[in-house]
């Protein structure tokens, strides 16, 4: 059984954590990428990034953490997907702020 991943609550979502997630360029390239196709699992992600996949769980941590990305168990994958509308209730506009706009 896979264990339960942590997801701040939208209130609990903290602007340093994000800025401090998005001050990375791997994991800016990551989100851009999941803003682009609006979910993808974690291999697939992985092949878009070249990442070592220890490397991408690192990363991908470190964005589930901070709130800026969410985790869904779909079998044996995990599917990433952006937190956008939490973080646009949050922090209006950071995101397209930070990327550029919503694709």
């Amino acid at each position: 059984m896979a264990k339960d991943l942590f997801h701040p609550l939208t209130e609990q979502i903290d602007l340093s954590a994000v800025l401090e997630a998005l001050s990375d360029p791997i994991r800016r390239d990551v989100v851009q990428h999941l803003m682009k196709v609006g979910e993808d699992s974690c291999g697939a992600t992985s092949a878009f990034s070249g990442l070592p996949k220890t490397n991408l769980t690192y990363h991908l941590a470190k964005l589930r953490e901070a709130g800026v990305t969410r985790a869904r168990i779909d079998g044996a994958k995990r599917m990433i997907s952006v937190r956008f509308d939490d973080l646009e209730a949050r922090f209006p506009g950071l995101l397209p702020a930070i990327l550029g706009p919503k694709s």
